[in-house]
């Protein structure tokens, strides 16, 4: 399993979001990095982004959920385009899951296990 894994439930509807892409980012001063990026299977999982179980380097990192498209083919109004969930890792090769609870206009995370 890779370091970094997520997964999105709609609450609203009360299952997984599939069909939404996550994109894995890194800090770098003052830019961002993209490291790579996977779209939620039936079960609103992304178990690989990076394709590789190497360890990555202690900083910060964030999730960048592209919602617009999943309200799109669901054909219901939202408020959010976009989700940034930003978070630190220690660099020690531990396990990271960043979940995120949806709804059309409101959103919350957590780190999971």
């Amino acid at each position: 399993m890779t370091q970094i894994t997520s997964h999105i439930l709609d609450t609203s509807l009360g299952k997984p979001a599939q069909g939404v892409q996550i994109t894995l980012l890194q800090q770098q001063g003052d830019k961002w990095l993209t490291l790579g990026s996977g779209t939620t299977n039936s079960d609103g999982r992304v178990a690989d982004f990076l394709g590789s179980d190497d360890a990555l380097p202690g900083g910060i990192y964030k999730l960048n959920f592209n919602l617009r498209e999943y309200y799109e083919q669901l054909n219901t109004e939202s408020f959010y385009p976009y989700a940034d969930v930003a978070f630190e890792i220690a660099g020690d090769g531990q396990h990271y899951h960043v979940p995120l609870l949806l709804s059309p206009f409101g959103y919350s995370t957590y780190r999971g296990s």
